[in-house]
């Protein structure tokens, strides 16, 4: 537990504290937070990803309440020192027994003193290699059996356990240490890439994981496993492409198992301890915008699947998008909540999507809470797309973003912006969710960053409000097709069919999602650059399939710009080349850089789950040098979730570009106080308790959006002759 906590000492504190918390105004006198155990010392301090299994990104402390916010102050700061140029920390820091577990920049995993900011160890991965590619990781995760205390985390395609208290790496884990996460996946997959990005989440003795991968092809399967946290040995998984006999597999061609990839859970996982379920959500097969290959429904792709955490069983599942060609992946870990219907309170399962729409379900038969609506679609003119008939849509709650992009809803903020997109918008379909991507252009609104995100949601079992910030940017998703790789080549016609739809043709890509390769012989040798190709990392999948020659033929053509022509094998005959690809990860923006569409481009919502109605929605973030010229209050795009506590507050970074850290009253949205980061707060804050004292902390990663890149963790907490709360 961290610090002292009164709520697990005395029995008599137990029954006073929901009046003391009444009196202060910080809690309802009844609600969906009634059968809460509020002496649980997860939901005082922060030792999961999330601030508990449970994910709902709650605290019970009250010390800073909506009426002292205004005093916060910088408690400290810790400077990782890792920051470089594109560089993110997405990180949600952990703090187990006074002690604060996060990530850099560069994945070095920090021990910190959670009072005072101070380095008590730190473990360097990287074992010495200079570090220029962005890694995207989003926390660590804590195990311990009496003196037996684990930090686990993954970088790149290794799990490491390291001992708490030092970060020495546990020997008896796997090999020495640690365990390689391309091994196990019940078929093989050579010469692809995996990591995982969010951290894995606890069950008794196993550390279920997820994995982030290409999405492209080739590209592993996103199978779900569990190792033991003791030695590292694979103790179950579940394969969301089903292999033969299973569940599912008829949704598939009867060989898509040995080929297709992804279907993967890269957004993280939430845990009911209680009746030992698992709750996954997924994201598309890849390849995401083309699926000639796996024509059917593709379950478990684009699915919310419970699972048992002792076995991996499946007990039920709902396919929020079947056969998924927009990118749809469910974003975030689901939040399990509790909700009322009538004189019931209910258990169940909330899943935000990058539409914009919540899903709850009953938390152990998946019976959907409200109405949900199978709607036809159409479908698609391209050679070889079969697309599902029907989606699924929530009749509640209501979407909390924009559904579609007409011109009624074109930017306003100059008349010159407004023309310029209005004829590009003109040239393209957009017509809402679910339209079939074409050669001419789809509008995906929200777009391929939602909606909703990977920061997650905060849930109040006060008052049963989920808390979601939203991006309503419109994309433009366009097909063209791929030059076959075949007879002799270039290496720019290889680049073209394998590499340009990320990089573009012109080497730029879209920054920093998809880094520019404009002069990247200065960056690279030729030997690392072919290696980098020829394995892949993260998202980017592995050329290894290109053999010696295509590969050599492409470095050169990137580091040297000669277009040496090889010998390509055939590969029109392979299930994973598909004639079409798109022609990269297009915003949708106006002529100086801004969204398309008229404001807000950026908002945070209180959803009713006991109603299905929106309580309150507001603009999440400006632009500094919009606000300046009389346009303020327009949103963001925003990464990274929201914290609400039981002192009536909803602390929230996220917002790209002015660097703001903020506290909203939780019940109205009105904002109470807000700071300025060394970068954006591209990351999930964490609230604890040390000693008595209540922070508040963040990471100041910024980096997205070509926005600075920084390293530095910010605690704020009251100063210590505080005024008293009124």
């Amino acid at each position: 537990m961290t610090g002292k906590s009164t709520l697990s000492l005395e029995p008599q504190m137990k029954r006073l504290l929901p009046f003391l918390l009444m009196v202060a105004g910080a809690m309802p006198a009844s609600g969906p937070g009634e059968g809460l155990d509020l002496s649980r010392a997860r939901y005082r301090g922060w030792a999961v990803y999330g601030g508990g299994p449970e994910s709902i990104r709650y605290s019970t402390l009250v010390q800073v309440n909506r009426n002292n916010v205004h005093q916060l102050q910088r408690a400290w700061t810790f400077d990782t020192g890792d920051a470089f140029k594109g560089s993110e920390m997405q990180c949600n820091p952990i703090v187990v027994d006074g002690v604060l577990y996060a990530t850099s920049p560069k994945l070095r995993v920090l021990a910190l003193d959670a009072s005072s900011g101070k380095l008590l160890w730190s473990f360097d991965p990287n074992e010495g290699r200079k570090v220029t590619n962005k890694s995207r990781n989003r926390g660590v995760t804590y195990w311990a059996d009496g003196n037996d205390r684990r930090i686990f985390v993954v970088h790149r395609h290794f799990l490491y356990a390291l001992n708490a208290g030092t970060g020495r790496l546990i020997s008896s884990f796997g090999a020495e240490g640690r365990v390689d996460l391309r091994r196990n996946l019940g078929r093989e997959a050579p010469g692809t890439s995996m990591s995982a990005s969010t951290p894995g989440i606890i069950y008794k003795d196993l550390i279920i994981l997820g994995s982030l991968l290409s999405e492209g092809l080739p590209a592993a399967p996103g199978d779900i496993r569990a190792f033991d946290v003791r030695s590292g040995k694979l103790r179950w998984r579940f394969h969301t492409i089903p292999h033969p006999g299973e569940f599912g597999y008829d949704t598939w061609p009867k060989e898509a198992w040995k080929y297709i990839g992804a279907a993967n859970s890269w957004a993280g996982m939430s845990l009911d301890e209680k009746r030992g379920l698992v709750f996954v959500p997924t994201g598309s097969a890849a390849f995401d915008f083309y699926g000639s290959n796996r024509v059917g429904d593709n379950l478990f792709a684009n699915s919310l699947i419970a699972l048992k955490a002792a076995t991996g069983e499946r007990v039920w599942h709902f396919q929020m998008v079947k056969h998924d060609v927009w990118d749809r992946d469910l974003p975030s870990p689901p939040s399990l909540v509790r909700v009322r219907r009538g004189d019931r309170l209910i258990d169940a399962v909330a899943q935000t999507t990058k539409s914009g729409h919540v899903f709850v379900f009953e938390r152990e038969t998946g019976e959907p809470l409200f109405p949900i609506e199978y709607r036809e679609f159409p479908g698609s003119d391209i050679e070889g797309e079969v697309l599902a008939k029907t989606q699924p849509i929530p009749l509640k709650p209501p979407a909390f973003a924009r559904q579609i992009f007409t011109r009624d809803m074109v930017t306003r903020r100059t008349p010159e912006a407004r023309k310029a997109v209005l004829e590009q918008l003109r040239k393209v379909k957009s017509a809402g969710q679910f339209i079939p991507p074409g050669k001419e252009g789809t509008v995906i609104f929200p777009g391929f960053d939602g909606g909703a995100e990977w920061g997650g949601s905060a849930f109040d079992p006060d008052t049963g409000l989920l808390y979601v910030n939203s991006n309503e940017m419109p994309w433009i998703l366009r097909l063209v097709e791929r030059p076959p790789s075949k007879g002799t080549v270039s290496g720019r016609k290889l680049y073209m069919g394998n590499c340009a739809s990320c990089h573009r043709a012109d080497l730029r890509g879209t920054p920093p999602e998809f880094p520019s390769l404009v002069n990247i012989g200065d960056k690279y040798t030729d030997s690392d650059l072919s290696a980098l190709i020829r394995t892949g990392i993260g998202r980017m999948p592995a050329f290894a399939h290109l053999k010696n020659d295509g590969i050599q033929a492409i470095t050169r053509y990137l580091a040297h710009g000669e277009d040496v022509a090889v010998l390509a094998e055939k590969s029109t005959a392979s299930p994973i080349y598909l004639k079409y690809t798109h022609d990269g990860y297009n915003k949708f923006l106006d002529p100086d850089g801004y969204p398309a569409v008229e404001p807000p481009w950026g908002t945070l919502n209180a959803i009713n789950l006991n109603t299905g109605e929106i309580t309150w929605k507001i603009p999440l973030g400006e632009f500094p040098e919009l606000a300046a010229k009389g346009l303020p209050n327009t949103g963001t795009e925003n990464y990274g979730g929201p914290v609400v506590t039981a002192g009536g507050l909803l602390f929230i970074g996220a917002t790209n570009h002015d660097r703001k850290f903020r506290a909203f009253d939780k019940a109205t949205g009105k904002l109470l106080w807000e700071t300025t980061l060394p970068a954006g707060g591209n990351a999930t804050p964490a609230v604890y308790e040390v000693a008595g004292k209540q922070y508040i902390v963040i990471g100041a990663g910024g980096g997205k959006s070509g926005a600075p890149s920084g390293g530095t963790y910010v605690a704020f907490a009251l100063p210590d002759k505080a005024s008293p709360a009124k």
